[in-house]
């Protein structure tokens, strides 16, 4: 009888770990869309309520150091998401943070380009150079 209480004990904690381990990827996805939302608001408060533009804005210092090549942010999160897949260890590490962030900046990056300054704009302004 002891031997079958603890194998109930142990299926009851795999199911346990199962459990907590879909919860923390809703609650990752959940901080995913919430650094996107957050992320996306940065880019049109500095878009449309400063009158930056990061073609521009940008083009003299970060388009020096990069060679005239346009660094989106999109670009950082799409480096971010695999190595975050790669160091995955738990719901609180280090890799699902990166995981997390790389998808906000990817996510927030087309959001911006292509639902965004597309519509609003006529022009996605995707850049894959600074114009000379």
């Amino acid at each position: 009888m002891n031997d079958q209480n603890h194998l109930n004990q142990r299926k009851g904690s795999r199911l346990r770990r199962w459990f907590q381990e879909i919860m923390s990827d809703k609650f990752a996805i959940l901080w995913a869309v919430a650094a996107t939302v957050a992320v996306e608001l940065v880019c049109v408060v500095l878009r449309f309520g400063m009158g930056k533009d990061s073609t521009t804005s940008t083009a003299s210092t970060i388009g020096v150091l990069t060679m005239g090549i346009r660094i989106h942010h999109g670009y950082i999160g799409a480096l971010m998401i695999p190595v975050g897949i790669a160091i995955d260890a738990g719901p609180k590490s280090l890799g699902r943070w990166m995981l997390v962030l790389g998808v906000a900046l990817f996510a927030s990056d087309f959001i911006h380009h292509f639902l965004v300054l597309w519509p609003i704009t006529g022009s996605p302004d995707f850049d894959w150079v600074y114009p000379t």
